[in-house]
């Protein structure tokens, strides 16, 4: 099965993912998006897959959505993935696709019904444990 995340090193809940996705046995593609984001058709393939809206996608903490005004309504669809294409960190992670589905994967545990192999245990960075 192939299976691709778009993670963040720096978050513990993309990393949470990318654990419990080895853990069942995959090696995934891994896309750093803040190094190499998606282009505006990928990323309107994913919202697509994902069936949400690109409000939904985006990502408030650590990222300058306050500063550029995204919680004003008044910004349209296609507005807000101008955004998210400047500003990469607005994209909300992690995003995984598989076969059976693509999701963003907040909280980690979401992962787990894409996966052929779910890890019957998983003990994330923080202690909790995860079982499917």
């Amino acid at each position: 099965m192939t299976v691709t995340i778009y993670h963040n090193p720096a978050c513990g809940t993309s990393r949470n993912t990318l654990a419990m996705i080895r853990a069942g046995g995959e090696d995934p593609v891994v896309i750093e998006y803040l190094k190499t984001p998606p282009s505006r058709e990928r990323l309107l393939e994913l919202i697509a897959a994902m069936s949400i809206t690109p409000r939904e996608l985006l990502r408030e903490k650590g990222t300058p959505y306050a500063e550029l005004g995204l919680a004003d309504p008044k910004w349209r669809d296609d507005e807000l993935i101008d955004f998210m294409l400047a500003h990469p960190i607005l994209i909300n992670r992690p995003i995984v696709e598989t076969p059976k589905g693509t999701r963003l994967c907040r909280p980690s545990e979401a992962v787990l019904p894409l996966l052929d192999n779910p890890p019957h245990e998983f003990v994330k960075e923080d202690g909790e444990k995860v079982a499917p």
